[in-house]
């Protein structure tokens, strides 16, 4: 490929189409080659997305020529996701550190708590609110964000994943709001009933894993795998939900691509599958009194499938 322009503009379009000859692989904030390519180009070069449109043709030196392309190229030869290179990734309207200990944030639950999870809650009524599996604690931060009256509980089983969360905590100033707990899922938090818990677990069946694109391999295992059919995780989260809810409470848990394994795993379950306006699926809601009313079946299947 020649060399491109020394503007902001050209080196995204040269990055866009080194990356399709490349034959990238995007899922991790962005979906094409174009934004991957643009992303990289403002990170290096510090500009920001609400700059004008017109700083994208005024010419850089050739020092920030070359180390755009450095870093463009070092997204084809190394395959990770531009949030990993840039250290920084944006959910829900908020900027994280992100690192190969966490998962990089893309789950359309943050949609949901940009709209504070109405019209399925009472905003009003929202004190208290737990994160399961909180990675780099971009869903608990986004919540406290949301819910400026509540209390957030962030639990992680990774202490890795858990200092990263630390980072972001520090970052936002959320200290006080925000409170990371080492845990199993539920296992540190007897007696703790939440107005909303919300979750997105491994959900990758394990065979699976070895299929996804280089890019997914720099992510850590423990993030995606969730046993042989990628339901080992969800199934004991429905299993102590209800525990852990407030009478009008609500449970919201991301399973991606297996909702149609786990709806089969529970065929009498009428579980709610929200629709996102940007993009997204397999994300369920059930209500405190239905997890109650289900909860029979929650007790058998993971007693069925050996989970404890």
């Amino acid at each position: 490929m020649t060399q491109p322009d020394k503007t902001p503009r050209a080196l995204i379009h040269w990055g866009a189409e080194r990356f399709d000859r490349a034959g990238l692989v995007y899922g991790h904030g962005t979906d094409n080659a174009l934004d991957e390519a643009a992303s990289l180009v403002l990170y290096v070069l510090e500009i920001g997305y609400d700059q004008p449109d017109t700083v994208l043709d005024t010419e850089i030196s050739a020092a920030d020529c070359e180390r755009v392309i450095a870093l463009l190229e070092q997204r084809v030869q190394t395959r990770k996701p531009a949030a990993y290179l840039m250290d920084e990734a944006w959910f829900a309207g908020m900027p994280f550190y992100v690192d190969e200990r966490v998962l990089v944030p893309r789950s359309p639950i943050a949609e949901l708590i940009v709209a504070r999870f109405v019209p399925w809650i009472d905003v009003n009524r929202v004190h208290s609110i737990v994160d399961i599996g909180t990675g780099s604690g971009c869903i608990a931060m986004a919540c406290a964000a949301a819910f400026p009256q509540a209390q957030i509980d962030a639990t992680d089983v990774s202490r890795d994943a858990l200092d990263v969360a630390r980072i972001n905590r520090q970052r936002h100033g959320m200290e006080e709001r925000v409170k990371l707990i080492e845990s199993d899922l539920f296992s540190a938090l007897e007696g703790k009933r939440y107005d909303i818990i919300v979750s997105n677990p491994p959900y990758v069946p394990r065979e699976e894993v070895l299929q996804l694109a280089e890019e997914y391999q720099h992510e850590p295992a423990s993030g995606l795998i969730a046993g042989e059919d990628g339901l080992d995780i969800v199934v004991r989260l429905l299993k102590d939900a209800a525990l852990h809810l407030t009478d009008d409470g609500i449970l919201v848990v991301e399973v991606g691509y297996t909702h149609d394994a786990l709806q089969a795993q529970y065929p009498e379950v009428a579980f709610i599958w929200l629709d996102f306006e940007q993009g997204g699926t397999g994300v369920l809601l059930l209500q405190a009194d239905r997890l109650v009313h289900y909860q029979e079946i929650f007790d058998r299947v993971v007693q069925q499938r050996n989970l404890g």
